[in-house]
C-alpha cells in the first residue's frame, strides 16, 4: 500500500534443534485452510519465549496468506482464542500499522473480496516456477480504503460473523470431545461394566442407562469383554468404499459436474478450487452432507463431509453400514486412528497408507444390535448437532462471501446487509 499504513512481514526460518519440544508452536502453510487455522499435529519450539521471535509470532487480528506451492492465496486469521504460534517462511502475515487509516477488521474483509483475489491471482503466476509470492510482490497490493466510518461497520460486520463461525466451531469440538470420551469409556475400558462387576455403581450415569450394560466379562480371543458382546474388525460391520481414479470420469459440461473431494478438501472441508468430473458417477460415489470420509492414504484423517455434494476420489473411503449406525462405525473409525497413521509413517513409500487388511486387523467389541440403539440415544445427537452446526457455519461464511465484498464496492449498503444478516441467523 502507498499510504504506508500495512505491515506485511513472513515467518521465521526456524533451524532443527530449535524445534521438537513443547513450546510455542511453530505454523506452516499446511495448517492454513480456506476456512480456518488447523492446530492438529502441529510442530513445537523448545523454547516458550516470545520475545526472540519478535513481529514474526501471530497477533489477535492478523490476516494469514500462504505464499508458496499449490496452496498459495490461502487466507485465514488469528482470533483471540487461538494458542501462541510463529509463522513459518511459507506464511506472511498483514496487520495495520494505523488504526485512524486501516482498520484490521475492514482488512480481513477486504482479503476475501475480488479485488484482493484478483490481485493475489495475478502476482502467483507472475513465475514460470511452483505458484509463489513474494513480500514485494505482496507490498504492490492496492486497496480501495472507504471512509474509516465505513471500513470500521464493514469489518465489525464481518467480525460478527467470523465469529459466529468460530463459536460453531468451538461447539463442535467440544461436542466431539465428550462423544470421544463415551464412546471410549463404555466400548473401549468397559467402565461401566467393571464398576458393576465389582459391585458399584457405574459413574456418570442413570440407573437406566447404566442397566443397559452387562455385569460381568467373558473370554475371548481379544481377552475379556462384557459378556454377550462380540469381537469383531472394522470392516465385518461397516463398508469402506474407495474412491474413483476421477481424471477418468471427466464433466460433461461447464455448467454439469461435481466437484472432486480428495484429501486436500477433505482438510479443508469445502471444495474450493477443487476438480470437476462427471455428474453421472453412479449413486456411491456421489458424497452427500453427513457422510463419513475416511482418507487412507497420505494425511489420514477421519471426519464429517459438510461441503455440499462431490464425487469421491481415490485414496478416500466413504464409509458406511446397515449393521451399526453412523455414530458407532464413525467413532470406531476414529479410535484407530493413532494407529493406522503409526502405520502409514512406517511405510516405505513417499504417500504413507493403510491397507485393508488394517481394517479386518482393527478389532472392537461389539454390543448386542439393542444395547448398541439405546445408547446410541446419548452419543447419536451429539454428533448429529456437529454435522448440522457445521452445515449453518458453511452457510453463514457463504452470506459473508456475498455481502462483504458487495460492502467493499458499494452494491450493497450496510442496512441492506444487517437485513440480510439477521434474516439469515434469525
Amino acid at each position: 500500500m502507498e499510504q504506508g499504513v500495512l505491515e506485511i512481514g513472513d515467518g521465521y526460518r526456524a533451524k532443527n534443534d530449535e524445534l521438537g519440544g513443547s513450546g510455542l508452536i511453530f505454523l506452516r502453510a499446511g495448517h492454513v485452510t480456506d476456512t480456518h487455522i488447523d492446530f492438529d499435529g502441529v510442530e513445537r519450539f523448545v523454547t516458550l519465549d516470545a520475545k526472540r521471535f519478535g513481529p514474526k509470532i501471530a497477533r489477535a487480528g492478523d490476516v494469514v496468506v500462504t505464499t508458496k506451492g499449490n496452496s498459495t492465496g490461502r487466507v485465514a486469521f488469528v482470533t483471540g482464542h487461538m494458542p501462541a504460534f510463529v509463522y513459518s517462511p511459507h506464511l506472511s502475515y498483514w496487520r495495520s500499522k494505523s488504526d485512524a487509516v486501516l482498520h484490521q477488521g475492514f482488512l480481513r474483509t477486504w482479503s476475501r473480496s475480488n479485488e484482493f483475489s484478483a490481485q493475489l491471482a495475478a502476482m502467483s503466476r507472475s513465475t514460470d516456477m511452483a505458484p509463489y509470492l513474494s513480500l514485494s510482490d505482496q507490498r504492490r497490493l492496492r486497496i480501495t480504503l472507504p471512509p474509516f466510518a465505513v471500513q470500521r461497520c464493514i469489518g465489525e460486520l464481518g467480525d460478527a460473523l467470523d465469529d459466529r463461525i468460530d463459536l460453531l466451531r468451538q461447539t463442535n469440538t467440544t461436542l466431539e470431545s465428550i462423544a470421544q470420551a463415551l464412546f471410549k469409556s463404555w466400548f473401549i475400558d468397559f467402565d461401566p461394566v467393571r464398576a458393576k462387576a465389582e459391585g458399584r455403581e457405574p459413574e456418570g450415569m442413570g440407573a437406566e442407562t447404566a442397566a443397559l450394560f452387562p455385569d460381568a466379562f467373558e473370554e475371548s480371543a481379544f481377552g475379556e469383554i462384557p459378556r454377550g458382546w462380540t469381537v469383531r474388525g472394522l470392516d465385518s460391520f461397516a463398508n469402506y468404499l474407495n474412491g474413483l481414479a476421477l481424471q477418468k470420469f471427466p464433466p460433461e459440461s461447464e455448467q454439469e459436474y461435481l466437484p472432486v473431494i480428495k484429501i486436500a478438501q477433505l482438510r479443508a472441508g469445502n471444495t474450493a478450487g477443487a476438480d470437476r468430473a462427471s455428474a453421472r458417477l453412479k449413486p456411491e460415489y456421489v458424497v452427500h452432507d453427513g457422510d463419513v470420509l475416511f482418507s487412507w492414504s497420505g494425511s489420514l484423517e477421519v471426519e464429517f463431509w459438510c461441503g455440499g455434494d462431490g464425487a469421491l476420489n481415490q485414496h478416500l473411503f466413504k464409509v458406511s453400514s446397515k449393521d451399526v449406525p453412523k455414530w458407532f462405525y464413525y467413532q470406531a473409525t476414529r479410535h484407530f486412528l493413532p494407529g493406522f497413521r503409526e502405520i502409514a509413517a512406517h511405510k516405505a513409500t513417499t504417500m504413507g497408507h493403510i491397507q485393508r487388511m488394517h481394517l479386518t486387523e482393527a478389532r472392537i467389541a461389539l454390543p448386542p444390535a439393542d444395547l448398541i440403539g439405546a445408547l446410541g440415544e446419548f452419543i447419536g445427537p451429539l454428533l448429529e448437532r456437529r454435522i448440522t452446526n457445521s452445515l449453518l457455519a458453511r452457510e453463514l461464511a457463504a452470506l459473508r462471501d456475498t455481502l462483504l465484498p458487495r460492502l467493499i464496492s458499494g452494491k450493497l449498503r450496510l442496512p441492506e446487509a444487517e437485513a440480510q444478516l439477521n434474516e439469515a441467523t434469525a
